[in-house]
């Protein structure tokens, strides 16, 4: 026993060794486990074809297309089926626009939609020649053009509240031109600008919620102008929903009977020509030839913009963004689903009546959704036709080199017999590696090392808080 017992002790002591030993070997040759492909090694065994090796820059396909970000995020496409015929101009928005010319963007920031977020991405995540200067402890950002003391961004972030807190269409479009004329640097004669207006929506519903709770903690929008034809509403015309210096504490009840609430199709409103319903004056027509009047101009304007996102498409917003403006985003938008909205229980009932008061708001949504996915879908297929044009050229290109590399090569008997307007039916294995055969008598391009990767690839058929102080620019 106590023969068998030593030999025992043996053993484990030397298996401890082994072990230990295999620990330093694998640290030496594997310091990092993330960079490690002893660990991937299962990976290889689960590959059934040539083609699962395949990395696309969009994520990996089994059936030979990449996988769509755009689509998996949220699947809207899926289900998308469009309700409104918009002409092609509606639909191709791409603008030229100038940095280092006489363009600007304005943002028309609308309350509880996501602008806080939006607006730091344009002051802070754009790859720009010349970058925002953002400095720790300020609200706003430097955005000047290249080799240039102009600003290219008029925003919250950028030039602050100039045309008042959070100014609306009619106010920005007759005050933004007058401010840009009287701050920039005055030249011989004073520059044309082209102004490109950009703002973001949401779900008329979650935004009505979340103005709720921010006006519930205390919020209010005191400051705003509300300049219309030259002057700010009354008292009597925008008579105020609570008595004192807020509404902090006020129950969801309490701002849904409230009849002069600004934030009942607050949207509406704010991407509307005011001036064609006599502004804030609501004795100047019916409230329905009113709200159809609003409800009209909104549309036209929003179709007129240069640019406008969905809250609740993050990534499809930074994309169209990109596409329209031709700049880049660092990174890429994130969607942030945990709002304080979110975590509102509402019964439903008070959500459909939160539908019928915001009604004009829940048209203009729909409508907006619809032109926003539109647009994704059109520039989806500009884009994969511009990169399948870029292919074709390259093949060209490759097969023109590959002809003046053997030049004077005979046929074949084979291929001299082949008629000309016949597609070649012979089979062509994997090794191969491309879907159609070059001359040669079955020799490729690929063989050749002149075939990129995509070869043989088949073809694709949060939102933030804020302070209601007004800063001037």
């Amino acid at each position: 026993m106590d023969e068998k017992s030593s030999h025992s002790h043996r053993l484990l002591i030397v298996l401890l060794m082994l072990m230990l030993f295999g620990v330093i070997v694998l640290q030496y040759v594997c310091p990092g486990t993330s960079d490690c492909q002893i660990f991937r090694i299962g990976s290889i065994f689960k590959s059934n074809s040539a083609s699962d090796a395949i990395t696309y820059r969009n994520g990996d396909g089994k059936d030979g297309s990449p996988k769509d970000p755009y689509i998996s995020e949220d699947n809207a496409l899926v289900r998308f089926v469009p309700r409104f015929n918009f002409t092609k101009a509606d639909l191709s928005r791409a603008v030229d626009f100038n940095i280092k010319g006489d363009d600007v963007i304005v943002f028309l920031h609308i309350q509880k939609t996501g602008g806080t977020t939006f607006g730091r991405h344009l002051v802070r995540n754009i790859q720009l020649e010349r970058p925002c200067e953002c400095h720790a402890g300020q609200k706003k950002c430097t955005c000047l053009r290249p080799g240039k003391k102009e600003t290219w961004l008029f925003s919250r972030f950028s030039t602050g509240w100039s045309c008042g807190l959070h100014a609306d269409w009619t106010e920005l479009t007759n005050c933004v031109p007058t401010r840009m004329d009287t701050h920039e640097a005055p030249e011989t004669p004073i520059p044309r600008r082209n102004y490109y207006y950009i703002t973001i929506l949401r779900d008329p519903v979650w935004r009505y919620l979340s103005e709720w709770r921010h006006v519930q903690r205390g919020a209010t929008w005191k400051a705003s102008l509300h300049v219309c034809d030259g002057h700010s509403p009354t008292l009597s015309e925008l008579p105020s929903c609570y008595l004192g210096d807020d509404w902090s504490g006020c129950t969801l009840q309490e701002f849904m009977d409230c009849p002069y609430n600004l934030a009942n199709n607050r949207q509406t409103r704010m991407l509307a020509d005011l001036s064609l319903v006599g502004c804030y004056n609501v004795s100047a027509m019916g409230d329905e030839d009113r709200s159809a009047v609003l409800l009209e101009s909104a549309k036209r304007n929003l179709r007129g913009m240069a640019f406008f996102g969905l809250t609740e498409y993050q990534r499809k917003t930074q994309y169209l963004f990109e596409r329209t403006f031709r700049l880049a985003f660092i990174a890429p938008f994130t969607q942030l689903n945990g709002t304080r909205a979110a975590s509102v229980e509402v019964a439903l009932d008070t959500q459909r009546r939160i539908r019928r008061l915001n009604r004009w708001d829940v048209e203009l949504y729909e409508y907006a959704r619809d032109l926003f996915l539109q647009r994704f879908q059109r520039a989806r297929q500009q884009e994969r036709r511009q990169a399948r044009e870029r292919r074709q050229q390259e093949r060209r290109r490759l097969r023109g080199k590959l002809s003046s590399a053997r030049p004077g090569r005979p046929l074949r008997p084979t291929e001299e017999t082949t008629p000309p307007h016949r597609a070649d039916t012979r089979p062509v294995t994997r090794s191969q590696s491309t879907q159609e055969m070059v001359e040669g008598g079955g020799e490729t391009l690929e063989a050749e090392g002149l075939l990129p990767d995509w070869w043989d690839l088949e073809e694709n058929g949060t939102l933030e808080d804020y302070t209601d102080n007004v800063e001037q620019w």
